[in-house]
């Protein structure tokens, strides 16, 4: 089926119309029809490929306005709830769908006056969150036919693997499910095997156009103290760009924005210290362009699809190849084009080490992650 979007509903369509979308991405291509028809789909994509519409556009096309509790989104951080949440809400906008999220770090009475109030038809967020509101019994899952877990392999990593299965037994048995991951393991697909009906379909896109185009470059220094006079050379060349500038510690990151700010730049943090209304508004700032220079910690490392980041800047490299890739992969998103620039010090050679082991490991399987 060669699938595009005047295949959808009027509301769908005109909804797509305003957030921009032209044509559907790989990953959209492939997994809308099958889900239209019902399967279970496991994909193989990372944020950044178009895979919340893969499975959104789904779930808002097979969703009313009068309809209860039809879907529910888990996600492993609240950024990623909340980019989630808000693309839902615009992608179901003249459904009158209502879109809610929830997750840790804010206020639970808040949910719970809420949920009190309205009913939501699609629900996305943290499995803590979750799990603790259904405890409270404020979700009616009678009507659910949608469950998803996005970045599937992080949610592993994070230990929400018990909180993800008392979850799902609390839901009804006959839905349809997506599961979404940047990596398969043995885990993952355990995973699949375990929750997914039998007929479930495997989609993993991979194209020439979709590949990062990033450009790695590494300043070696002799020493840390340069660092600083090296970033301040590196901002100022880039003025114009938005920039994410990752640190280790939080410590690290409060230190780095203020010494930053004395240098006369305009810039925020992210890190786990913060609130979260504090770390909602640094990100609506760097989002909408208003601060150019974000500083932060691997809080902000993975799941976050912030459109037109040109450069990555590591002050400290990491010490897990992993974290680095994911760093790298905020900017070059759908193919754009970015630049990646890591100050590099003598005691790093052991994580350079296992990065370059790691992303030879990535050509070898053809995953054309990095």
């Amino acid at each position: 089926m060669n699938f595009d979007f005047s295949q959808l509903s009027p509301l769908v369509q005109r909804a797509l119309k305003d957030m921009g979308f032209e044509k559907p991405t790989p990953i959209q291509k492939e997994a809308i029809p099958l889900a239209l028809k019902g399967y279970d789909i496991m994909g193989q994509a990372a944020t950044g490929t178009g895979k919340t519409a893969a499975f959104g556009i789904p779930i808002v096309e097979g969703t009313e306005k009068g309809d209860g509790l039809t879907a529910l989104i888990m996600t492993p951080t609240r950024e990623l709830a909340m980019q989630v949440k808000e693309q839902l809400y615009q992608l179901s906008k003249y459904k009158g769908v209502k879109v809610f999220s929830f997750y840790g770090g804010t206020s639970v009475q808040k949910d719970l006056e809420l949920l009190w109030r309205t009913t939501p038809n699609i629900v996305v967020g943290t499995p803590g969150r979750i799990k603790d509101l259904t405890m409270r019994g404020l979700f009616n899952f009678d009507e659910l036919r949608y469950f998803v877990l996005d970045e599937a392999d992080r949610m592993l990593d994070m230990g929400f693997i018990e909180d993800i299965e008392w979850m799902i037994a609390q839901l009804p048995k006959e839905r349809q499910n997506f599961l979404f991951s940047a990596t398969i393991n043995k885990e993952i697909e355990a995973l699949a095997k375990k929750h997914l009906r039998k007929d479930y379909k495997f989609i993993r896109v991979i194209t020439e156009e979709l590949k990062p185009k990033i450009e790695e470059r590494l300043i070696k220094l002799s020493s840390s103290g340069q660092k600083m006079s090296e970033l301040e050379k590196l901002l100022r060349e880039h003025l114009l760009e938005k920039v994410i500038v990752f640190v280790k510690t939080k410590k690290d990151a409060k230190d780095i924005t203020e010494d930053l700010r004395r240098r006369g730049f305009n810039v925020v943090s992210l890190h786990g210290d913060m609130t979260q209304r504090q770390r909602e508004r640094s990100l609506k700032l760097f989002k909408e362009g208003k601060v150019k220079i974000v500083v932060a910690t691997d809080v902000a490392s993975r799941g976050l699809d912030i459109k037109g980041v040109s450069l990555v800047i590591n002050y400290h490299i990491p010490e897990d190849p992993e974290v680095y890739i994911h760093r790298i992969g905020r900017t070059g998103r759908i193919g754009a084009y970015g630049k990646a620039y890591s100050l590099i010090t003598p005691e790093d050679s052991k994580a350079l080490w296992r990065i370059k082991k790691l992303k030879e490991s990535y050509a070898v399987a053809g995953d054309g992650t990095v």
